[in-house]
């Protein structure tokens, strides 16, 4: 736009002092049209039209359209701009559109910076700050190669942007003399608060987190302490297992506190420029070769030690098992034994308490005779008594005898009617059970003689 009003107003000024010519040649041709193309006397006819005010505008447009880019730009989405006025005022325009300029010089700053570790061959035109791996090496002495990506944002308030914009001047100067070597020296010390063992045994995101966090807020202020552990492996299969020592070394790395508990960080140029960190990824980690081989080594001697440990496991399952298999048979075969005990022990008892029951009834037999008796010896001393008493009181023989008839005959006649039970059944006076006392009752029952 610069340029086409330059050439406005030019040919505007060029017309102004041509066009006195112009119109003379205009009116030579008119007197002899013949002697000049129609094409030439068009054009001489066309610009001798133009008056001075038509020119003067014409030259004002030139001018302005010369001038206006130097009054206005256009601020572009993702850019922030670093504004310097003739005057020497210093401003920024953090936010798109058509802005004022006033003849100000204007220096553009992307918003967004990506610093990105780059492999061989890879694209690089969209990457701001390409750099190399980072050499790393951990606490426990094992280096690697850390591939790294980032990307970071400029300060979002004017006066922090306008120092950083003049301090570094350009954006390229920021990244490579800022960015970049502070992302390096980050990842570096990071380093020294990991073990190598520990980053590939699941430590990886607290690495990353680590990096996230000092890149933001400052790097951290540690002290490394060394500690060696004594672990005890057991080997072997039989009662007493023999011990395997081994000393291993490890290094704690604590965040020095200050007095309110919190971690004491170093700044680094990032922060202190109020730098945004919008993204940090670790793309991965190189570890050296030997450390992978000796990783392979530990791998395949864990694999063998699992193995005979399983093994091991498995032959003292096997033999507890024989051992319980004879447990189990050997109480199987006592629970058959004391079955036989007890049946033994039964039958010995079901004969003795028969042999009891056949003690008691022929007692009972005995007993019951001798009540017979002595009821047959009262009887007869009562009937005595009674036919002394008879004698005494003077009754004929004859009266006696009818007497002693009637007597006998009731007598009888009242035993007759009399209900003795078939079967009586005397408690023992050892105290045994009921149940006792029932079987007794049975197997004396079927002692006694069947009646017809």
């Amino acid at each position: 736009m610069t340029t086409l009003g330059i050439i406005i107003a030019v040919l505007a000024i060029l017309l102004f002092f041509l066009l006195p010519a112009l119109r003379k040649m205009e009116n030579s041709n008119t007197k002899d049209a013949s002697s000049n193309s129609s094409f030439s006397t068009s054009i001489i006819h066309f610009m001798s039209k133009f008056t001075n005010k038509n020119l003067a505008a014409l030259a004002l447009i030139g001018l302005s359209l010369a001038v206006l880019p130097f009054l206005f730009f256009w601020a572009e989405p993702g850019y922030q701009y670093f504004v310097v006025y003739p005057t020497g005022a210093k401003t920024a325009v953090m936010s798109e559109g058509i802005k004022w300029r006033g003849f100000a010089k204007i220096v553009p700053w992307q918003k967004f910076i990506d610093v990105k570790v780059i492999d061989e061959g890879e694209e690089t035109s969209n990457i701001e700050g390409a750099m190399d791996p980072i050499p790393t090496r951990f606490i426990d002495q094992v280096t690697a190669r850390t591939k790294l990506s980032t990307r970071f944002q400029l300060p979002t308030d004017e006066a922090s942007f306008i120092d950083l914009a003049i301090e570094f001047r350009t954006l390229q100067n920021l990244v490579q003399t800022t960015l970049i070597p502070t992302v390096r020296e980050v990842v570096s010390n990071t380093g020294y608060m990991f073990a190598a063992q520990d980053y590939i045994s699941g430590s990886a995101s607290d690495f990353r987190v680590a990096i996230d966090d000092q890149l933001k807020y400052g790097t951290y202020s540690v002290e490394k302490t060394e500690l060696r552990d004594t672990i005890l492996t057991e080997i072997g299969m039989d009662d007493a297992p023999r011990q395997v020592k081994e000393i291993r070394t490890r290094y704690d790395v604590n965040k020095r506190l200050d007095a309110g508990g919190k971690v004491i960080r170093i700044p680094h140029d990032i922060n202190e420029n109020n730098i945004i960190v919008a993204q940090v990824i670790v793309d991965d980690v190189l570890l050296e070769a030997t450390f992978k081989t000796r990783l392979e080594a530990q791998r395949d001697e864990s694999a063998k030690r699992q193995l005979e440990q399983q093994k091991i496991k498995t032959a003292k399952d096997a033999q507890a098992r024989i051992i319980a298999e004879g447990e189990r048979d050997k109480a199987a075969e006592r629970v058959t034994q004391e079955k036989e005990q007890v049946k033994a022990l039964i039958a010995i008892e079901t004969k003795l308490k028969q042999e009891e029951t056949n003690r008691k009834l022929a007692e009972i037999s005995l007993e019951t005779e001798k009540l017979v008796a002595m009821a047959e010896k009262v009887k007869a001393d009562a009937e005595s008594y009674k036919n002394a008493k008879l004698v005494t009181a003077g009754l004929t023989p004859q009266e006696k005898a009818q007497y002693q008839k009637e007597t006998a005959i009731g007598v009888a006649a009242e035993f007759s009617r009399i209900q003795f039970p078939q079967t009586m059944i005397i408690g023992d006076t050892k105290g045994g059970s009921p149940l006792e006392s029932l079987i007794g009752a049975a197997m004396a029952k079927q002692l006694l003689p069947k009646q017809e």
